[in-house]
């Protein structure tokens, strides 16, 4: 009976099989039980949301997964589990409550693919990764997530890659001190947390910030860059931002409404400011089911849409 049970769970699955390692666990997602069963043996849960089509997905799996070292690390450390963020299996969360996968992915507030909870023996979610972090970022995550070494240690490691020792200007950033304040009338503001050595904040600056479709987007904010590192990491702890670059966007109330603290691409860069400035957020909850269409329009009218570059 397990195995008609476990081969439909796979085959339910709308995840690419070929795609996710063979080190993956099968499960009757009932994760009481999961967290159970990995604390048994001194590992955690990681579940990962994806779907089809996603690149950050794809380069998480071919890059990511395809390291030795990483994959022994993550098998030694955790049980992995695949979850589609539009899937229909049912799914026992840690608490008892029975949904769907695309129903516990927007309880979750799952808004990038892939994002990764990893589950502590209690069933507690130890760390969470919105979106693709490249695989120096990623290993030093295992080791936080497994309880391995310490927040301070893990963001120590996450600051440790070879980049440039500067920050950028920018034209659209607010001078000196910068006025956070929004008065009636204002723009959304988009905050941006970056530190120096920091190779994904050289890429955003040498790439996003050169295309036209983002510059239009940060046009429609007021824009204010601070650096994770300065005086403002009081301010950064409390947002609860421990990832560079974050970006951090507020309607033109102050209102936190969505932010980006992944490594993102043009399209999903100017699509993040586009859901906020737009008021889309208020009507679409689902930032995928956004980008979704926003392609879908783009290409009706002839744009070329490419994802990734």
């Amino acid at each position: 009976m397990r195995f008609w049970i476990a081969f439909l769970v796979l085959f339910s699955c709308t995840l690419h099989a070929e795609e996710l390692p063979p080190w993956f666990s099968e499960s009757l997602l009932d994760l009481r039980e999961d967290v159970a069963d990995a604390a048994a043996q001194g590992k955690r849960v990681m579940l990962y949301f994806g779907q089809d089509g996603c690149p950050y997905c794809k380069r998480l799996l071919e890059v990511n997964f395809r390291q030795a070292a990483i994959a022994a690390k993550a098998q030694r450390q955790l049980v992995a589990l695949a979850l589609n963020i539009w899937g229909d299996r049912e799914v026992t969360w840690t608490d008892g409550g029975v949904s769907t996968e695309k129903r516990l992915a927007a309880q979750l507030k799952v808004q990038f693919t892939p994002t990764l909870l990893f589950l502590d023996e209690r069933g507690g979610i130890a760390l969470r990764l919105n979106g693709y972090h490249p695989p120096h970022q990623f290993d030093a995550a295992l080791d936080h997530a497994a309880g391995k070494i310490s927040f301070e240690q893990y963001l120590a490691r996450l600051r440790a890659e070879r980049a440039s020792a500067t920050l950028h200007p920018q034209s659209f950033f607010q001078p000196a001190p910068p006025d956070l304040r929004r008065a009636p009338g204002a723009k959304p503001l988009a905050v941006l947390f970056e530190t120096p050595h920091c190779a994904e904040c050289d890429e955003l600056h040498a790439v996003a910030f050169k295309r036209r479709e983002v510059l239009q987007a940060l046009a429609k904010f007021d824009v204010v860059r601070l650096d994770l590192n300065a005086h403002e990491v009081g301010w950064a702890r409390t947002l609860s931002v421990g990832y560079v670059p974050t970006m951090v966007l507020f309607d033109a109330r102050g209102r936190e409404v969505f932010r980006t603290e992944a490594y993102l691409r043009p399209f999903h860069v100017a699509g993040a400011l586009e859901y906020v400035s737009s008021g889309a957020y208020l009507r679409e909850p689902s930032f995928q089911r956004f980008l979704q269409a926003r392609a879908e329009s783009l290409r009706r009218r002839g744009a070329s849409v490419d994802l990734w570059n």
